[in-house]
């Protein structure tokens, strides 16, 4: 099986999640245009209870199934990756059987009284099935990220997305005549569609280069298991705690949203409103980078998880520094670009700019969320996922808590949401770099954090300059594409110049090698 260095894996990633980004930001416009913005609301108000479900579903596994295999590749120890396979694919087997009855059964009372709007039963009930999918999923991409091979699941991400794309519009368009409810669970089937799709891309990948059958001796190494299930839920449990911490939060989130507001004296319906254009316009563009920072988590973990088991601290410390400076890198780009340029993006996207004045408050503020990721995964991988569990607990606490006497407050309305979710953005990431400061004296150099402040002001001012000379020219899509072609060039070298891209990891890039 082709195992890649941790900057090949990264970069595989990263262009999965580029293709996957790009892709799912077609089906958003798609969805968009195709039921509105309360279309869109029932949508986003339905996923948090999917998400929470699918949480619990995991168990964490995944991180610890990468964790735990790349320790034990390192030692060559070839039948206790057999043993964590198996382990896993039973736990996740029985607790998506469960969890799948159980979201079934309380549908009805999740929709009606906790929601509050009765159509978001369908889209519930529509996207139950995904849960058995998802969970063997799960378990084939800890096995890949844990051998360092992040190839198949990469692949199967773009192959699900372009599945996804293809039905969308088939699915809405022909439930739509029967009301918003229905076109919102079509578009819910079409995700359970390309998860299918990408589990039998895994599965036959898995059975092209595994080196081990898993059914041979099947029930004796599940037999002898008991300490393998201890290692693996020492991570899985924690990580659990962190997922499902941010599942209730996101689960809680709408319904708060829709009671603050309620007292605050907005509709229900102008509620679902808002509450669409801030959880399905402005957060996917504020969660765009992410793409770049999760895959550096990914391969994070076990590149962390080899080292630690070497005993090579300097190396550990290495890995986190040079993932902190590429987070930040894509985020700040993103940061600029979304503040100065929120009402052209939002306007041709989305063909409405209302949701400007949320990107504006936000972004700023998300500078830190592209940060955060790697620093969550690299407490993961030094079996620190307690901190980070309660870390986010702290965090998911305040946010809800501020919420809720914001947005219940007209004078901030749904702006007190922008904010609550802001707050909680900083106060993790801040918790994180403190709890690996303390175990393994971690900080971000001075001098790194100048160079970050230095790149964030000269890229706002040619941004500046950029912003002035789109508005002289009153031009329209080409030239705004354009504009940031030049934007992004500018920015690259600004990088180098910064030493936020040196020779050292470019020679590590296989076409460029030869160039330096």
């Amino acid at each position: 099986m082709t195992k890649q260095t941790f900057l090949q894996g990264t970069l595989i990633l990263i262009l999965a999640g580029m293709i996957t980004r790009f892709l799912g930001f077609i089906n958003r416009i798609v969805v968009a245009r195709l039921i509105g913005e309360e279309g869109v609301g029932l949508y986003m108000m339905a996923l948090p209870t999917f998400f929470l479900v699918i949480t619990l579903t995991q168990l964490g596994l995944p991180v610890a199934i990468s964790k735990r295999i790349a320790e034990a590749e390192a030692r060559g120890d070839k039948a206790k990756t057999k043993q964590i396979v198996i382990v896993s694919l039973v736990i996740t087997g029985i607790s998506s059987i469960i969890f799948s009855t159980l979201m079934i059964l309380v549908t009805p009372f999740v929709a009606t009284h906790l929601l509050t709007d009765q159509r978001t039963l369908y889209p519930l009930l529509a996207i139950s099935p995904i849960i058995p999918i998802i969970a063997i999923s799960s378990v084939l991409r800890g096995y890949f990220q844990g051998k360092q091979n992040m190839k198949p699941q990469s692949y199967a991400q773009v192959l699900e997305q372009v599945v996804r794309i293809s039905c969308v519009a088939l699915f809405v368009k022909l439930l739509l005549p029967f009301g918003l409810e229905y076109a919102a669970a079509g578009a819910m089937f079409s995700i359970i569609l390309g998860e299918l799709v990408s589990l039998i891309y895994m599965m036959r990948q898995f059975n092209r280069k595994k080196h081990m059958k898993v059914r041979k001796n099947f029930f004796s190494y599940l037999s002898t298991s008991r300490t393998t299930l201890k290692e693996l839920f020492s991570i899985a449990l924690p990580s659990t705690g962190s997922r499902f911490i941010a599942s209730i939060s996101h689960f809680l989130e709408p319904i708060l949203v829709a009671q603050s507001l309620a007292i605050a004296g907005v509709s229900s319906t102008l509620a679902t409103k808002q509450y669409g254009e801030l959880t399905g316009y402005v957060l996917p563009l504020l969660f765009l980078p992410t793409f770049i920072t999760q895959s550096l988590s990914v391969a994070l973990v076990p590149s962390i998880s080899e080292a630690e088991a070497t005993k090579s601290i300097n190396l550990i410390h290495y890995r986190i520094h040079q993932a902190i400076r590429i987070s930040f890198a894509s985020g700040a780009i993103a940061t600029i670009v979304l503040t100065l340029f929120s009402i052209p993006i939002l306007t041709y996207m989305y063909g409405s700019a209302n949701a400007s004045k949320f990107i504006i408050l936000m972004a700023p503020f998300f500078i830190l969320l592209y940060i955060q990721a790697p620093l969550q995964a690299a407490l993961q991988a030094l079996d620190l996922a307690k901190a980070a569990m309660w870390n986010s607990l702290i965090g998911a606490f305040c946010k809800l808590t501020v919420l809720f006497l914001l947005a219940s407050n007209p004078s901030f309305g749904i702006m007190g949401v922008a904010l609550a979710i802001s707050l909680s953005v900083v106060l993790i990431t801040l918790l994180h770099l403190g709890a690996l400061y303390k175990a393994i004296k971690f900080s971000i150099p001075v001098l790194d954090i100048l160079k970050m402040i230095s790149l964030l002001l000269m890229t706002w001012g040619v941004g500046e300059l950029l912003k002035n000379i789109y508005d002289n020219m009153h031009g329209g899509l080409l030239l705004l594409i354009g504009i940031l072609g030049v934007f992004c060039c500018i920015y690259v070298l600004f990088l180098f110049l910064l030493r936020f891209i040196t020779k050292e990891e470019l020679k590590q890039i296989p076409f460029l090698q030869k160039w330096f």
